[in-house]
């Protein structure tokens, strides 16, 4: 029985004076009960404790934070990428309307140029004695070494060999062979190509002749001393009977006159914008010339 006894006693030493010595559980109850009911009563009508739930407030709220600062966190987070999200794809969709944009100006510019290069082309054959024809370029020869094009009038369109090609600015080149549909162009260009010209500031006569794409023209025979000067305007003589006259074709660009060399260097720019438009005039074929006249037979020696 004494083993019994000393847990209990233990229990009685480590208890508060309160639970060993106060009132009764009953009590005790209503103690608090009645003091709640008063502090909620006095709350409601007096706000007794207004201040002190402030202070607790104020105490609590680090606590608060803590408690709810990894939702916050996962909530802007969550907010943050969708903002991220949503920036990168209506930055994407402006970059898209952008470029579109961007094509649609340079097509807008590109149109400009070709109208303004067709009205010019449409004065030039209303200033042109001879009746002429409007051709697209297809594309160019298949000889990377000529300088030549496709254009896409042929025999049915009434093209013949050796109809000139002009723009706005000059002659272009000469109709060298034709097919039904399509017909080739050899522009002034070609090595192989010569076009009989005057000097618009003298009238003198000479001939101009191709050295490759993107190579300037040559004037070629001439004495160092010719009257031919860096800026001259080169037009065609029409002596050939294929060239009308008048015809600009270059302008001189370089002279080089040297006492040690039997001709001078006479290089020239081809004043027709031969590689930047898509359509050219086809002047229609002038009249033929009258032939040459018949060499006459010399006279006989006297005595045979």
């Amino acid at each position: 029985m004494a083993f019994w006894h000393i847990p209990h006693a233990i229990m009685q030493a480590t208890q508060p004076t309160f639970f060993k010595q106060g009132p009764k559980p009953l009590t005790r109850v209503l103690i608090f009960s009645t003091l709640s009911v008063a502090l909620i009563v006095g709350d409601a009508y007096n706000h007794l404790l207004g201040r002190v739930r402030e202070q607790i407030s104020i105490a609590l709220y680090p606590l608060q934070w803590l408690a709810t600062a990894p939702t916050n966190a996962v909530i802007e987070a969550s907010s943050f990428l969708q903002r991220q999200s949503e920036l990168i794809s209506e930055n994407r969709q402006l970059n898209d309307a952008r470029l579109i944009a961007q094509g649609q100006e340079m097509r807008l510019k590109a149109l400009e140029k070709e109208n303004a290069h067709l009205r010019a082309l449409r004065v030039a054959s209303e200033n042109n004695p001879r009746q002429s024809q409007l051709t697209q370029i297809l594309y160019n020869g298949r000889d990377p070494f000529g300088a030549k094009l496709i254009v896409d009038l042929g025999q049915r369109s009434g093209v013949t060999e050796g109809q000139i090609a002009l723009d706005a600015s000059g002659v272009v080149g000469q109709v060298i062979r034709v097919q039904p549909m399509t017909s080739e162009v050899r522009l002034i260009s070609d090595r192989d190509h010569m076009v009989p010209v005057v000097v618009g500031r003298n009238q003198l006569r000479t001939v101009v002749y191709g050295a490759g794409r993107q190579n300037p023209l040559e004037v070629r025979n001439m004495a160092p001393n010719v009257d031919i000067q860096v800026g001259d305007v080169l037009l065609t003589s029409g002596i050939d009977g294929v060239y009308p006259a008048g015809l600009p074709v270059a302008k001189v660009t370089k002279v080089e006159r040297s006492a040690g060399t039997a001709f001078a260097r006479i290089q020239c720019q081809t004043l027709a914008a031969i590689d930047q438009h898509r359509f050219l005039l086809l002047l229609n074929a002038p009249a033929p010339l009258p032939p040459y006249p018949e060499a006459t037979p010399a006279p006989k020696a006297k005595g045979h």
